[in-house]
């Protein structure tokens, strides 16, 4: 089953194929694009077939429209015979210090509920106090809250997974989502062969939930969260684009009676 996680096989192709598949993809035609950008259609036309060559700024235009991944906007640059125009900056450089201050804002204004921040690898970049609070009712080793993969500690023995009540709903849901992902991620679909397979979807009840909670069996009681992402709106960095901060929002006053107490111990500096 694993062999299928493979990365997609790459195919040379023209700028303007490559165009014509995400346009397809975003289910658009070439008078829709066309409007979205103000290129003409006829202009368009040309560029898919190869016989005109675009601007850069033009095959920006079109690519942020079709709202194309980073990595394929440089793929569509290089076949164009441009320079690949969007980097990936280490998010310990100085271009994102902005970055790193609202990624600091958001997981502390998330306390006292858990946040932590992902990278396209499902590695842990950061988490609040509240995360680590959380890692300490559990009996988890607390520095080890923002320096884990959240995929590995999930799938595998000995993680966090082992303390859901809905453990393989949970661990099929984030297979499914990194399964996905892996399609245009080589070295997610490396990590994602290496980790044990869900065993299979959980059994449905006859009630269904507005969405798939977080279940965990801690010391105080069943704690309930809700689940919801945040990501940076219009990147031009391959970084920031993979970026994602994750929130559990506990789901009923137990939980956030729990936590609260939780986070306001780990406030508590020992004497």
């Amino acid at each position: 089953m694993n062999a299928r996680l493979s990365p997609r096989p790459t195919t040379v192709a023209t700028a303007g194929l490559q165009l014509r598949q995400l346009r397809r993809q975003a289910s658009l035609s070439q008078l829709d694009l066309a409007l979205l950008t103000g290129v003409s259609q006829r202009h368009l036309s040309c560029i898919e077939t190869g016989r005109a060559k675009p601007s850069p700024a033009t095959l920006h235009a079109l690519l942020m429209a079709l709202e194309a991944p980073l990595e394929q906007c440089n793929s569509v640059f290089l076949a164009a015979g441009y320079a690949p125009r969007y980097g990936a900056s280490p998010l310990n450089s100085p271009s994102l210090e902005a970055i790193r201050g609202a990624i600091g804002h958001v997981l502390q204004a998330n306390n006292p509920a858990p946040a932590i921040v992902l990278g396209s690898q499902w590695q842990v970049l950061a988490a609040n106090a509240s995360t680590a609070a959380l890692f300490g009712l559990l009996g988890l080793p607390v520095d080890a809250a923002d320096e884990l993969n959240l995929l590995v500690t999930l799938l595998q023995p000995g993680g966090l997974g082992d303390y859901l009540l809905n453990a393989e709903e949970i661990r099929t849901v984030a297979w499914q989502r990194a399964s996905r992902e892996a399609l245009e991620n080589p070295e997610l679909a490396t990590l994602l062969a290496s980790l044990p397979t869900p065993s299979g979807p959980a059994l449905l009840s006859n009630e269904f939930p507005p969405l798939v909670m977080t279940r965990i069996d801690s010391p105080e009681g069943e704690l309930s969260f809700l689940s919801t992402f945040t990501t940076f709106g219009m990147p031009l960095d391959i970084t920031v684009a993979s970026l994602r901060i994750e929130h559990l929002i506990p789901a009923d006053p137990l939980t956030w009676q729990v936590m609260t107490r939780a986070y306001e111990r780990s406030l508590v500096t020992p004497s």
